[in-house]
Parts: structure tokens; C-alpha cells; sequence
């Protein structure tokens, strides 16, 4: 994996190595809300946790992007985890003494809305907007 990158472009892209996924997209989306003027970044950090460590977990190779882009006019800013791996997550029932499972719950209880949208050539970008 290659360390972290900024590209240079609005929406601020960085490469994120995985086995300091989480902690590095929780720092560049808190930088990231910073910049683009939203004070409480707790929900955008929470659910880029989950979506990379999603990645992380069920892709294990390849890069794994994150970017988050602004809504203007709707008061939302869209987080984008983007990864190489063919398969589309899936929100399923936990059991209560199960380990793992919730996250995707969580984030869809937190966000406006959030998808998954397959990329051209391989992989995904899976997507929540957050009120700013």
C-alpha cells in the first residue's frame, strides 16, 4: 500500500494504506470539514470508520480512496470510500452475542442517505451524505 496521498482538486482525494485505514480517514475528514466550514465532524468520523474498515475487512487489497465533497444548496456533505473489491455490502442481521454486523446499521441510522455505486473498470464507491 502506498503511504497517503493528496491529490490537488477540490474535493481533496487521499490514499489511505490499510493497515492505517481508519485512523487516517478519521483525521482527513475532520481536516476536511474543517476546511469546507462544518464545526461537528463526530458523524463524518464515525462513518468513515466504518466504511473503510468495511473495505479493509471484505476487499483486502488494492487502494482504498476516500473523498468527501460538499452539497451545495443542501447542507450535506458526501463521504466516498472508493475500493477495488468486486463484492457490494450487504446490511445484515446481528445476532445479539455477534462481534461484528451493526456498522452499516449505525451508519445508515446517522446519515441523510448512503449507496453503493460499481465503478467502470472493477471495484465500487460507497457513499453517505451527513448534514453539515
Amino acid at each position: 500500500m502506498p503511504a497517503i496521498a493528496l491529490v490537488p482538486e477540490p474535493s481533496a482525494l487521499v490514499l489511505v494504506p490499510s493497515d492505517l485505514a481508519a485512523a487516517c480517514a478519521r483525521r482527513f475528514v475532520g481536516a476536511r470539514f474543517r476546511e469546507i466550514g462544518v464545526a461537528d465532524d463526530h458523524v463524518g468520523r464515525l462513518v468513515v470508520t466504518e466504511l473503510v474498515t468495511n473495505s479493509y475487512k471484505h476487499v483486502g487489497f488494492g487502494h482504498i480512496v476516500v473523498r468527501v465533497v460538499p452539497e451545495e444548496g443542501h447542507g450535506l456533505a458526501r463521504i466516498e470510500v472508493w475500493d477495488q473489491g468486486p463484492g457490494m455490502p450487504v446490511i445484515r442481521a446481528a445476532r445479539l452475542h455477534d462481534l461484528c454486523g451493526r456498522g452499516l446499521h449505525l451508519v445508515a441510522a446517522l446519515v441523510h442517505d448512503w449507496g453503493v455505486r460499481p465503478l467502470n473498470e472493477e471495484g465500487k464507491i460507497v457513499w453517505a451524505r451527513c448534514a453539515v
